[in-house]
């Protein structure tokens, strides 16, 4: 009687990640991974764009890594086909889900008939270089201004289940912001009302019940220089320009939110990151998380 063939684990084609445990450069640390047998053989893979830090390609050999940071390998197909992605890469994709970080300036899915690359086409074209027949749908959507966290899905029945579900799965949206102002609170809450005006596509808060939509939005107050503060953001609930809004509410408008009220644009972009989602997975029932870091520009303007 022959025995029965032992099984054994099969690694995910593009899926290999390591994990940071203390200070050290990227090169020494691939080579610690033993990812390669040389330094050249790793400048070669970094130099082709196989190497991620926490989603983002790195190709510098001396890049410092720290404690808890996230390393992904990607073959050499899989690096070339997220390669094409222009102001997005991707933090995790799965047989249901696609998470990306997406970059400020670019548009999350075309208005009527617009022609412009947006994150939601690029990532189609990406889908059907594996299956002509695949296709992605938007789960949730961030301001083309907005950078950061942003989540789609790879079937229509995933994103209806995701969507018609959104308050109870999602048990965590973060976001950074950077503000006009001091912030003279540590933290606070913001609750209002709010209501768009077609005509203008703008929002308007009102501290009562006016048949608007409730939104609140919790902060607390990372840091300030007196001139600009910077915020973190939890959504408790999540509107149109909700934080735009509440941060106009607050006399402290975003930075470079010229549409609520903001004065200055010191970064040539909207002050707002997505950093954080976490969310029940739409197959598994776990609960997952998601971070981009925020945009070293944040810090430097509250210096």
């Amino acid at each position: 009687m022959k025995k029965p063939m032992k099984k054994t684990a099969k690694k995910k084609e593009g899926k290999v990640n390591l994990v940071v445990k203390e200070e050290t450069e990227l090169l020494d640390f691939l080579l610690n991974q033993k990812v390669k047998s040389s330094r050249n053989s790793i400048k070669s893979v970094l130099s082709r764009g196989q190497v991620t830090v926490d989603g983002k390609v790195v190709k510098q050999f001396n890049y410092t890594l720290t404690p808890g940071q996230v390393v992904k390998i990607e073959d050499n197909k899989a690096a070339q086909k997220q390669s094409e992605l222009v102001g997005m890469s991707i933090l995790h994709e799965d047989d249901h889900i696609i998470v990306v970080d997406k970059e400020a300036g670019i548009l999350s899915i075309a208005a009527g008939h617009q022609k412009e690359m947006t994150a939601h086409r690029q990532l189609n074209i990406y889908a059907k270089q594996e299956n002509p027949n695949n296709r992605i749908f938007v789960v949730h959507r961030l301001d083309r201004d907005t950078s950061g966290v942003m989540l789609f899905a790879k079937s229509e029945e995933v994103k209806q289940k995701m969507q018609q579900n959104w308050k109870n799965i999602v048990k965590e949206r973060i976001y950074t912001t950077l503000v006009e102002g001091d912030v003279k609170e540590e933290a606070g809450k913001i609750e209002s009302w709010l209501t768009e005006n077609t005509k203008s596509f703008k929002v308007h808060s009102s501290p009562r019940d006016n048949g608007g939509q409730h939104a609140v939005s919790h902060y607390k107050k990372l840091r300030s220089n007196g001139v600009t503060s910077l915020l973190e953001v939890q959504l408790e609930t999540g509107r149109k320009n909700q934080i735009r809004v509440h941060m106009a509410d607050i006399g402290h408008p975003v930075v470079g939110d010229k549409k609520y009220g903001s004065t200055v644009n010191y970064m040539k972009r909207l002050g707002l990151h997505a950093t954080t989602i976490a969310f029940e997975h739409p197959t598994t029932g776990e609960v997952v998380r998601f971070t981009s870091p925020v945009p070293k520009v944040f810090y430097t303007k509250t210096k």
